[in-house]
């Protein structure tokens, strides 16, 4: 019996293998990490009669898995993403993602007749979401354009995919064991590979890992005026309040950008703040984050994990 790991990316990414589906349980959800969910990213272009393929496997937003197109091997990004897969199991796994694109590229360039340089994006999920079990999903955009999907057991077109993406579900949809195996690996083999990926990443996805904060002034807005940054890195995990405050009052100017990825893993952003030169001495930014301990700096903030405040002294 294969792994429900191995299962699940086998099935996915190559939709024609037939999988046996008796001896799987579906697991208690866990209660640390909800809503959770498992996407698998698949981007293929065509240019001049040949393709190339991409593919990544994210857990909620940390990246597990992903696909060496040089090599037409799965890099697992953690040791506990691989799961209980062989290294015969890994191999076979990897012949069949090379089939499943071989197959892939003639369905949309002989059945469909797509012609012309085009982009095609897929993406699987299953998604647990507390007291509504587990939904799953695929969507297929083509030039980012959505074009099928699928879910409850039936793949269906996107209006402005048009008559193709209407052949394409015809076709699919002729395929009842296909059709009816993808929506068991969704609803079924994806929890237990989520639960799977839990257990094993436990202790990372649980870790806790405090902030750096530092301020520095940005390009001016204007004559008279400043613009204060207050730079946070290196936390995780990903929510984190950042306000620029004069004594307990909140500076509803703050403007905080998107919390964007570190390459080990962590999260960064800067919040600013447009101010006059005169008004800039005293403005402090604060920073909320689990990983810095409960602590009480006022009440309207009691009880809430706080950690930093960073006292902004303008130059004379």
């Amino acid at each position: 019996m294969k792994t429900p790991l191995f299962l699940l990316l086998l099935h996915l990414l190559y939709p024609l293998f037939l999988l046996s589906a008796h001896n799987i349980l579906v697991p208690e959800p866990h209660s640390y990490l909800d809503p959770v969910s498992f996407h698998l990213l698949q981007t293929s272009t065509f240019n001049n009669h040949s393709w190339v393929h991409q593919g990544s496997g994210w857990f909620g937003e940390l990246q597990t898995h992903s696909w060496n197109r040089s090599s037409g091997t799965i890099i697992f990004l953690y040791p506990w993403s691989r799961g209980n897969i062989s290294n015969k199991e890994l191999m076979d796994l990897e012949r069949l993602v090379q089939l499943y694109f071989n197959e892939h590229q003639d369905f949309y360039i002989s059945q469909l007749m797509f012609k012309g340089p085009f982009d095609l994006q897929v993406a699987a999920d299953c998604e647990r979401h507390s007291g509504k079990g587990f939904l799953g999903f695929v969507q297929v955009a083509i030039q980012g354009h959505d074009f099928i999907s699928f879910q409850n057991e039936t793949w269906s077109p996107y209006p402005m995919g048009g008559r193709k993406a209407q052949k394409a579900c015809n076709l699919i949809n002729l395929n009842q064991v296909y059709t009816n195996r993808k929506h068991w690996l969704l609803s079924y083999a994806c929890p237990r590979l989520i639960s799977e990926l839990l257990d094993g990443g436990k202790a990372h996805l649980q870790r806790q890992v405090k902030p750096e904060a530092w301020l520095s002034s940005g390009p001016s807005p204007g004559p008279g005026r400043l613009l204060l940054v207050c730079h946070v890195s290196g936390f995780y995990p990903k929510p984190v309040w950042v306000m620029w405050m004069r004594g307990e009052q909140e500076q509803l100017g703050t403007q905080r950008g998107d919390i964007l990825p570190n390459a080990d893993g962590t999260w960064h952003l800067q919040a600013t703040l447009d101010v006059a030169a005169g008004e800039a001495a005293g403005l402090a930014c604060r920073v909320k984050h689990s990983s810095l301990g409960g602590q009480d700096l006022g009440d309207d903030i009691t009880s809430t994990p706080l950690v930093k405040t960073l006292l902004f002294i303008s130059a004379p």
